[in-house]
């Protein structure tokens, strides 16, 4: 098969065409055909060397893809995914290739009116928002979150998931065009960090009170000024480091103020913890993907021959919500 590979760590140009034999799916895994591979964050972090695989993961990059099952392995499985299903999935890696291994548990059913790229667009970000939002969040409905990078592909589905949950969604973004596209997809309040101050527009918009939770994919010095953003009691999770690993705080201001703060990384987790995830993502947010109350915003779609190119236009920070490759 052909795979994409990083011939070492650096810029776009170390992903490199490779061929590799197939790989035969193990005990509980199924093998899938890939016909469109997600593009992430992580995955542009892999490349630099600053996020490898963990052990046993395959080190192709990728870590979502939607495509067809052509083989199961060995030992009981579910009945479900069979030969022939079509799915999308979250991966460990490997999903920049012609076929993928997918643990079965953490597989979804793509339904027959959602394409294929829209499908292989939701595991990575549906996962975890899911997960950062509402299980490590507790956001609730009547709720607001502030999200900052409101017109990434985490953003996007942030935007999506509290407009289906009734959580207000207040979003930073970086021009005054994101803000337009991310009021478009359904942010209450959209902030553009390079003209205004974001701190003082959240006090103006929540008149003072504050949001209930902050998703910070930024970290550094947006730490202290998120946490002036928060209402009493307020959760701040955060997901990425983009602006740095160290920050000042104040926990003066989190002992006064009752504040939780936390975080994750999702790709080391377990394959039970992320099976138990996707269970739950199929019975709280499936039914909502089904009848089209939630869709991927897609920006652009790269031949996979192409990553480097679609690696590039990430890192450029123009796009509006996900990149995908057609495999």
């Amino acid at each position: 098969m052909t795979a994409i590979g990083i011939a070492a760590p650096g810029g776009p140009e170390m992903l490199r065409a490779e061929s590799l034999p197939v790989p035969p799916p193990g005990p509980g895994q199924v093998l899938v055909r890939v016909a469109f591979a997600g593009v992430n964050g992580p995955d542009l972090a892999q490349r630099r060397g600053a996020y490898p695989p963990p052990p046993g993961a395959s080190p192709i990059p990728g870590l979502e893809v939607a495509g067809m099952v052509v083989a199961r392995g060995p030992g009981p499985l579910p009945d479900w995914p069979a030969v022939g299903d079509r799915v999308c999935a979250l991966v460990n890696g490997g999903g920049y290739a012609e076929y993928c291994l997918a643990e079965a548990g953490h597989c979804l059913p793509v339904p027959a009116g959602l394409p294929l790229d829209q499908a292989a667009a939701l595991p990575e970000t549906l996962f975890t928002v899911w997960h950062n939002v509402f299980e490590r969040g507790h956001v609730r409905e009547g709720e607001t979150m502030l999200v900052h990078g409101g017109t990434s592909g985490i953003g996007t589905m942030a935007i999506q998931l509290g407009r289906l949950f009734g959580v207000r969604v207040i979003v930073t973004c970086g021009s005054p065009e994101k803000c337009a596209a991310a009021l478009r997809i359904g942010a209450a309040h959209a902030i553009d960090y390079r003209a205004q101050d974001f701190v003082a527009e959240v006090a103006r918009i929540t008149a003072g009170r504050g949001v209930d939770l902050v998703l910070d994919m930024v970290s550094g010095d947006y730490l202290p000024r998120n946490l002036k953003c928060l209402a009493e009691d307020g959760r701040h999770v955060t997901i990425a480091v983009q602006g740095g690993t160290r920050a000042e705080l104040n926990l003066a201001m989190v002992m006064s103020r009752r504040y939780t703060l936390s975080g994750s990384t999702l790709r080391p987790r377990s394959n039970v913890f992320k099976a138990l995830l996707a269970q739950e993502i199929a019975r709280e947010v499936w039914p909502a993907v089904l009848a089209g109350d939630v869709r991927p915003v897609m920006d652009r779609c790269f031949p996979l021959a192409e990553a480097a190119a679609a690696h590039a236009w990430m890192e450029a920070g123009q796009h509006i919500g996900k990149v995908v490759l057609a495999v």
